[in-house]
């Protein structure tokens, strides 16, 4: 045990693991174009493992914690079977109906969503003899119910690695017909304070910021010695962020400055897109965007590198339908035609 509780240490030196909490629904996407059939196939964390197997440095493998519903875990299964650095182990099958979430595009950008089935969050009781196997956590909101913030908060006192998470879904409320909706983070600072690194879009980012008149006031109060960075992705402009002035870019480190006071100001920046094509099929470029993120920034990777990488693969998930076969993808091993499948 360490002094806050859990140790890392899932792995030898040879090999570091990285924990990805997060949700596996079975998407239907259907295309702004009506004359283009619907996509039916993994989604949510799919997107992320995809881009984490494509990039992740070779010292590294990935242990899915995930909760499958029992209808689907044979597919779940296989699906992960396909990914040649994922463990096994951190998988849970629970009786309950796996999420099932249907998209509709509206235009490149704006979407309906209706959620439907839904496993149950994770409890204490059950990550903490996973988070002993892990080095470092990814966490993904993607249902929005992985966990709540009290969870959260443990996690954040009893795990000695670095913590990323995608705060997506906890910007979406769901109606009782499963529509979602944005609304403000409930409890944004309890959420904040759990995590060395967050990341959101813009809309999110404008949602977190309503209270206060201005997310980048407040975001720049946010981060110090708790919260190290906050990242926003802004689409085809790219992506911004802020970070605490003692920020240093080996997540690895991050843990040294918990709980250090450090003097302001506070620094932040933007990181542009590549020129380039755009792809058709926005769906999981967040997900592709801040796995790859971390994983740059786990491979020694500085900041603003890691969010050009970032970017540049975010944008080649654009050209991709779905998330099968997404490492192969990322890794430029399928060709797609430069429009979709």
């Amino acid at each position: 045990m360490s002094r806050g509780g859990i140790e890392k240490g899932g792995a030898d030196e040879a090999h570091r693991v990285l924990g990805v909490v997060g949700t596996l629904p079975w998407d239907t996407i259907h295309d702004r174009d009506p004359a283009r059939a619907p996509v039916e196939e993994w989604g949510g964390i799919a997107y992320a493992l995809g881009a984490l197997e494509a990039t992740l440095d070779e010292r590294w493998q990935i242990l899915p914690i995930l909760k499958v519903g029992s209808d689907l875990s044979s597919r779940a299964h296989a699906f992960l079977g396909d990914l040649p650095r994922v463990r096994t182990g951190g998988v849970k099958v629970v009786p309950e109906a796996n999420n099932r979430v249907e998209l509709r595009y509206l235009d490149s950008a704006r979407r309906t969503e209706r959620l439907t089935g839904g496993v149950p969050a994770w409890t204490r009781a059950e990550l903490e003899p996973i988070l002993a196997r892990v080095d470092a956590l990814y966490v993904n909101f993607i249902s929005g119910s992985e966990m709540d913030v009290a969870t959260a908060g443990w996690l954040r006192t009893v795990f000695d690695g670095p913590i990323y998470a995608d705060l997506h879904s906890l910007f979406l409320g769901v109606t009782q017909r499963g529509e979602r909706f944005g609304q403000e983070l409930v409890d944004a600072s309890g959420w904040l304070q759990s995590f060395d690194a967050v990341q959101m879009n813009e809309a999110e980012f404008e949602l977190l910021g309503r209270a206060a008149g201005d997310p980048w006031a407040l975001a720049a109060a946010s981060v110090g010695d708790r919260l190290k960075l906050i990242s926003v992705t802004l689409g085809p402009l790219g992506a911004a962020y802020v970070v605490a002035p003692d920020f240093r870019a080996d997540p690895m480190s991050w843990r040294e400055t918990r709980q250090v006071e450090t003097a302001r100001p506070v620094p932040s920046g933007r990181v542009s897109r590549p020129v380039g094509s755009i792809g058709t099929d926005p769906t999981g470029c967040g997900d592709v965007w801040g796995a790859t993120c971390f994983a740059r920034l786990l491979a020694g990777d500085d900041l603003e590198t890691a969010m050009e990488s970032a970017n540049a693969l975010a944008g080649r998930n654009a050209h991709l339908r779905g998330a099968d076969s997404l490492h192969r993808h990322l890794k430029g091993q399928l060709s797609t035609g430069g429009s979709g499948r």
